[in-house]
Protein backbone atom coordinates (compact mmCIF):
# COMPACT_ATOMS: atom_id res chain seq x y z
CA UNK A 1 0.00 0.00 0.00
CA UNK A 2 1.49 3.33 -1.09
CA UNK A 3 1.89 6.19 1.36
CA UNK A 4 -0.20 9.16 0.23
CA UNK A 5 0.42 12.82 0.92
CA UNK A 6 -2.17 14.79 2.89
CA UNK A 7 -2.17 18.27 4.48
CA UNK A 8 -0.30 18.03 7.78
CA UNK A 9 -3.04 19.77 9.79
CA UNK A 10 -5.52 17.06 8.79
CA UNK A 11 -3.37 14.12 9.90
CA UNK A 12 -4.16 14.33 13.63
CA UNK A 13 -7.86 14.68 12.84
CA UNK A 14 -7.85 11.75 10.41
CA UNK A 15 -5.95 9.66 12.94
CA UNK A 16 -8.41 10.45 15.74
CA UNK A 17 -11.38 9.88 13.44
CA UNK A 18 -10.06 6.52 12.25
CA UNK A 19 -9.34 5.43 15.83
CA UNK A 20 -12.83 6.47 16.97
CA UNK A 21 -14.51 4.49 14.19
CA UNK A 22 -12.31 1.49 14.88
CA UNK A 23 -13.02 1.58 18.64
CA UNK A 24 -16.77 1.81 18.04
CA UNK A 25 -16.68 -0.75 15.17
CA UNK A 26 -18.36 1.72 12.82
CA UNK A 27 -17.98 1.01 9.09
CA UNK A 28 -16.86 4.17 7.33
CA UNK A 29 -15.39 5.64 4.18
CA UNK A 30 -13.99 9.09 3.58
CA UNK A 31 -15.89 10.97 0.89
CA UNK A 32 -15.84 14.59 -0.29
CA UNK A 33 -12.76 16.66 -1.05
CA UNK A 34 -10.36 14.71 1.17
CA UNK A 35 -11.27 11.45 -0.60
CA UNK A 36 -10.94 13.07 -4.04
CA UNK A 37 -7.48 14.21 -2.95
CA UNK A 38 -6.52 10.62 -2.17
CA UNK A 39 -8.17 9.08 -5.26
CA UNK A 40 -7.03 11.68 -7.79
CA UNK A 41 -4.99 14.83 -7.28
CA UNK A 42 -4.66 16.61 -3.94
CA UNK A 43 -6.92 19.60 -3.56
CA UNK A 44 -7.69 22.06 -0.81
CA UNK A 45 -10.46 21.17 1.59
CA UNK A 46 -11.51 22.81 4.82
CA UNK A 47 -13.41 19.93 6.35
CA UNK A 48 -13.60 16.16 6.40
CA UNK A 49 -16.60 14.27 5.05
CA UNK A 50 -17.28 10.61 5.78
CA UNK A 51 -20.09 8.14 5.29
CA UNK A 52 -20.74 5.90 8.29
CA UNK A 53 -23.15 3.06 8.95
CA UNK A 54 -24.83 3.97 12.22
CA UNK A 55 -28.37 3.39 13.45
CA UNK A 56 -29.87 6.71 14.51
CA UNK A 57 -30.80 5.21 17.90
CA UNK A 58 -27.05 4.87 18.57
CA UNK A 59 -26.29 8.55 17.87
CA UNK A 60 -26.34 9.78 21.51
CA UNK A 61 -23.89 7.09 22.69
CA UNK A 62 -21.77 7.52 19.57
CA UNK A 63 -21.51 11.28 20.19
CA UNK A 64 -20.53 10.64 23.82
CA UNK A 65 -17.75 8.28 22.72
CA UNK A 66 -16.53 10.89 20.21
CA UNK A 67 -15.68 13.35 22.98
CA UNK A 68 -12.83 11.11 24.18
CA UNK A 69 -11.35 11.35 20.67
CA UNK A 70 -11.74 15.13 20.52
CA UNK A 71 -14.96 15.36 18.48
CA UNK A 72 -17.83 17.52 19.67
CA UNK A 73 -21.08 18.69 18.02
CA UNK A 74 -20.87 22.03 16.26
CA UNK A 75 -24.61 22.70 16.51
CA UNK A 76 -26.89 22.98 19.51
CA UNK A 77 -29.17 19.95 18.97
CA UNK A 78 -27.07 17.39 17.09
CA UNK A 79 -29.26 14.34 17.78
CA UNK A 80 -32.43 16.02 16.52
CA UNK A 81 -30.59 17.33 13.48
CA UNK A 82 -29.24 13.84 12.74
CA UNK A 83 -32.71 12.33 13.00
CA UNK A 84 -33.99 14.80 10.37
CA UNK A 85 -31.00 14.95 8.02
CA UNK A 86 -29.00 11.76 8.76
CA UNK A 87 -25.90 13.97 9.18
CA UNK A 88 -23.79 14.57 12.26
CA UNK A 89 -22.13 18.00 12.22
CA UNK A 90 -19.03 17.85 14.39
CA UNK A 91 -15.74 19.62 14.90
CA UNK A 92 -12.38 18.47 16.13
CA UNK A 93 -11.76 20.41 19.35
CA UNK A 94 -7.99 20.76 19.02
CA UNK A 95 -7.93 21.97 15.40
CA UNK A 96 -11.49 23.30 14.98
CA UNK A 97 -11.76 21.38 11.68
CA UNK A 98 -15.32 20.56 10.68
CA UNK A 99 -16.41 16.95 10.32
CA UNK A 100 -19.59 15.98 8.45
CA UNK A 101 -20.64 12.38 9.08
CA UNK A 102 -23.45 11.13 6.83
CA UNK A 103 -25.33 8.19 8.34
CA UNK A 104 -25.96 5.73 5.54
CA UNK A 105 -29.22 3.90 4.99
CA UNK A 106 -29.48 3.34 1.22
CA UNK A 107 -28.34 0.18 -0.61
CA UNK A 108 -25.88 2.33 -2.59
CA UNK A 109 -24.36 3.64 0.65
CA UNK A 110 -23.96 0.10 2.03
CA UNK A 111 -22.25 -0.90 -1.22
CA UNK A 112 -20.00 2.16 -1.04
CA UNK A 113 -18.84 1.15 2.44
CA UNK A 114 -18.31 -2.47 1.40
CA UNK A 115 -16.31 -1.41 -1.66
CA UNK A 116 -14.17 1.23 0.10
CA UNK A 117 -10.43 0.85 -0.28
CA UNK A 118 -7.68 1.31 2.26
CA UNK A 119 -4.97 3.94 1.83
CA UNK A 120 -2.09 4.96 4.05
CA UNK A 121 -1.42 8.62 4.87
CA UNK A 122 1.09 9.77 7.46
CA UNK A 123 1.34 6.21 8.74
CA UNK A 124 -2.44 6.05 9.25
CA UNK A 125 -4.65 3.49 7.52
CA UNK A 126 -7.80 5.12 6.16
CA UNK A 127 -10.79 3.89 4.19
CA UNK A 128 -11.89 5.92 1.17
CA UNK A 129 -14.73 5.50 -1.29
CA UNK A 130 -13.74 4.11 -4.69
CA UNK A 131 -13.36 6.51 -7.61
CA UNK A 132 -16.65 5.23 -9.11
CA UNK A 133 -18.54 5.86 -5.91
CA UNK A 134 -17.02 9.31 -5.47
CA UNK A 135 -18.08 10.16 -9.02
CA UNK A 136 -21.63 9.01 -8.24
CA UNK A 137 -21.77 11.12 -5.06
CA UNK A 138 -20.35 14.12 -6.88
CA UNK A 139 -22.77 13.73 -9.79
CA UNK A 140 -25.72 13.70 -7.37
CA UNK A 141 -24.43 16.70 -5.37
CA UNK A 142 -24.08 18.44 -8.73
CA UNK A 143 -22.34 21.66 -7.69
CA UNK A 144 -19.69 23.26 -9.89
CA UNK A 145 -16.91 22.07 -7.55
CA UNK A 146 -18.35 18.53 -7.79
CA UNK A 147 -18.31 18.56 -11.59
CA UNK A 148 -14.65 19.69 -11.50
CA UNK A 149 -13.91 16.84 -9.06
CA UNK A 150 -15.57 14.34 -11.44
CA UNK A 151 -13.39 15.54 -14.30
CA UNK A 152 -10.31 15.25 -12.07
CA UNK A 153 -11.27 11.72 -10.96
CA UNK A 154 -11.88 10.62 -14.56
CA UNK A 155 -8.58 12.09 -15.74
CA UNK A 156 -6.57 10.23 -13.11
CA UNK A 157 -8.65 7.03 -13.02
CA UNK A 158 -9.40 6.01 -16.60
CA UNK A 159 -10.32 2.45 -15.67
CA UNK A 160 -13.50 3.24 -13.69
CA UNK A 161 -16.64 1.14 -14.10
CA UNK A 162 -18.80 3.40 -16.28
CA UNK A 163 -21.77 1.01 -16.10
CA UNK A 164 -21.87 1.29 -12.30
CA UNK A 165 -21.61 5.08 -12.44
CA UNK A 166 -24.36 5.40 -15.05
CA UNK A 167 -26.66 2.96 -13.26
CA UNK A 168 -26.53 4.68 -9.87
CA UNK A 169 -26.66 8.23 -11.20
CA UNK A 170 -29.74 7.28 -13.25
CA UNK A 171 -31.35 5.78 -10.12
CA UNK A 172 -30.75 8.96 -8.12
CA UNK A 173 -31.87 11.18 -11.03
CA UNK A 174 -35.17 9.31 -11.23
CA UNK A 175 -35.87 9.44 -7.49
CA UNK A 176 -34.84 13.10 -7.23
CA UNK A 177 -36.64 13.98 -10.48
CA UNK A 178 -33.52 15.68 -11.82
CA UNK A 179 -32.74 14.28 -15.27
CA UNK A 180 -29.92 16.81 -15.68
CA UNK A 181 -27.83 14.63 -13.37
CA UNK A 182 -27.64 12.07 -16.18
CA UNK A 183 -27.19 14.53 -19.05
CA UNK A 184 -24.47 16.49 -17.25
CA UNK A 185 -22.68 13.28 -16.31
CA UNK A 186 -22.77 12.11 -19.92
CA UNK A 187 -21.09 15.35 -21.01
CA UNK A 188 -18.25 14.58 -18.61
CA UNK A 189 -18.01 10.97 -19.76
CA UNK A 190 -17.81 11.85 -23.48
CA UNK A 191 -14.57 10.73 -25.11
CA UNK A 192 -13.42 8.77 -22.07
Amino acid sequence: MAELETPMDLLPVLSALSQWFQNEQIPYALIGGIAVGFAAQPRLTEDIDALIWLDLDQVPDFLDSGRSHGFVPRIEHPVEFARKSRVLLLRHQQTNIGIDLSCGILPFERELLDRATEVKAGGINLRIATSEDLIILKAVAHRQRDLIDIDNLLTVNSDVNFDRIRYWVAQFAEVLETPELVSDLEKLLENR
